[in-house]
């Protein structure tokens, strides 16, 4: 399989999993509502929100580890690449360790008055924290053959397990709904097992077919040097990451002293919607970054311009074929969904898609960046704006109480850091920006205008309860016909026919 088909299956094998894992993690979440109870679901939601908040460090960890061993396999040292995973395996299992201890210590402080927690149901919830802890720290362990996966450019069988993972949630449901046992302590232990279950299958199938796999870290792999990239690029990513962290939830405090907890719920739906469609755009990230990186670690610092473009592009084009009509269509989307629609929730919705659109015009070049390392100044300069949004957002509501004032300053600042990733490039990689806003920015302009003349026209022009359907659908055909034509070049139609004929012929 050449890389171009590599490229296309994975991507393919990464929206399958994510539309089948949405579809069974909601009529899941439905079933396990129902089997705990109102009670019991907010108790263990509440206590896995307090683990959850270092989850950002398990993402941060698998990133940095998928950096480093593709950039060895782009040089071609295998012994290299095994050093490299001895010294991430022996940093996960550390770090993991480490912050089950600082959560095991705060137990005391946070079952003591801390949290709201019925009295009745105090022993099960300290269980639960434990059980919680416990996942935690599988989850850090299961990073990096996640890591490695990513670098080995397996993408289809980490779906599948992905996809197992769901069906196993769905059917522990089920059983959930006639346990006879405490059911919150029993979904806490169903929760530990299938965690468990995503690391044997990870861990096993890369020891038995990826030589450079290793169960526990050798002592003679251990190196400083490496440890110390690990950290390092490590610590800026998490830095860079608590950065879109610290600024939504610092606009989630911004809005609650300003409006009150009931836009907090609409922010928190906004979010939520978020995280549902970028499955799109981490699709394609994960299946083209490791041939980028590579290029990179190779010394073909041409070709890894050329994938950053390529990235940049279909992320941003496969992203609009969800979200341009989820825009138009909002009000009856989260109408459907939820019954009674918050205030503002439609306005927070709309913003956040618009926003999330425009960064991924140039999100190829913040992987681009990871490829060549210099992640301390590119964290910095363009992660470091997303916080600068905060004074500005708080400032315009506190002169003008005008929430689409304060959401439009959040667009602008996530325009700004799109843009600044040009520059920034083009000083540490020597990017053509000329070449980029050609290929990239002006290639997509046509298909995302017609896709929003599109659904223009579909809620101008008709008023039914299922217009959403359509306007989907005319969106979806025309943004397509519209990519082929104006957004591919020649070559990427070329491959694409060609593609196809291969697999028809088969």
């Amino acid at each position: 399989m050449n890389s171009t088909q590599r490229i296309v299956t994975n991507t393919l094998a990464q929206h399958i999993r994510s539309v089948i894992n949405i579809c069974l993690s909601l009529y899941s979440t439905r079933l396990v509502l129902q089997a705990l109870g109102e009670s019991d679901f907010g108790i263990y939601s509440l206590v896995a929100s307090v683990v959850a908040l270092l989850g950002f460090l398990t993402n941060a960890m698998v990133i940095t580890t998928q950096r480093q061993l593709s950039f060895c396999y782009g040089k071609g040292d295998i012994s290299e690449v095994r050093t490299m995973f001895s010294n991430s395996l022996l940093l996960h299992i550390v770090c993991g360790v480490i912050l089950c201890i600082i959560l095991a210590a705060l137990e005391p402080l946070l079952f003591s008055g801390f949290l709201n927690i019925e009295e009745s149901r105090t022993d099960a919830a300290i269980t639960v924290y434990y059980l919680v802890i416990l996942t935690l720290l599988l989850t850090f362990l299961t990073a990096p053959y996640r890591a490695l996966f990513i670098s080995r450019e397996n993408i289809v069988y980490i779906s599948i397990v992905d996809v197992l993972d769901g069906i196993i949630k769905l059917a522990a449901a089920i059983w959930l709904l006639s346990c006879p046992f405490d059911r919150l302590i029993s979904y806490a232990f169903i929760i530990i097992g299938i965690m468990a279950f995503n690391l044997v299958a990870l861990a096993g199938w890369a020891q038995q077919h990826f030589k450079e796999s290793l169960l526990f870290p050798r002592k003679k792999d251990i190196s400083f040097q490496a440890m110390k990239e690990l950290t390092g690029f490590a610590g800026w990513t998490i830095y860079s990451t608590g950065c879109i962290i610290g600024r939504n939830q610092g606009i989630s405090l911004i809005l609650n002293r300003f409006f009150g907890s009931i836009v907090n719920a609409s922010y928190g739906i906004s979010q939520q919607v978020f995280g549902s469609i970028m499955f799109v755009a981490v699709s394609v990230t994960n299946a083209i970054s490791p041939q980028l990186i590579k290029a990179e670690g190779s010394g073909d610092r041409k070709r890894m311009l050329w994938l950053s473009e390529i990235l940049s592009k279909y992320s941003v084009l496969l992203l609009s074929l969800i979200c341009i009509p989820l825009v138009f269509e909002m009000p009856r989307i989260l109408q459907i969904w939820l019954g009674k629609v918050p205030d503002y929730a439609v306005l927070l919705c709309r913003f956040t898609l618009v926003a999330a659109l425009c960064d991924q015009v140039t999100m190829g070049l913040g992987t681009a960046n990871q490829a060549i390392g210099r992640i301390r100044n590119y964290s910095l300069v363009i992660n470091s704006i997303k916080l600068f949004t905060l004074p500005f957002f708080y400032m315009i509501l506190a002169l003008s109480g005008n929430m689409i004032a304060a959401l439009s300053c959040y667009l602008l600042f996530e325009i700004i850091c799109a843009l600044a990733r040009l520059p920034f490039l083009k000083v540490t990689a020597g990017l053509s920006i000329t070449h980029f806003c050609t290929n990239v920015i002006l290639r997509t302009l046509p298909a995302l205008a017609l896709q929003v003349t599109a659904c223009w026209f579909v809620t101008a022009t008709i008023n039914s309860p299922y217009r959403f359907l359509l306007t989907t659908i005319a969106s979806f055909l025309i943004g397509s016909i519209a990519i082929w034509f104006t957004a591919l070049a020649a070559t990427e139609r070329a491959t694409a026919i060609q593609l196809f004929h291969k697999h028809v012929t088969k």
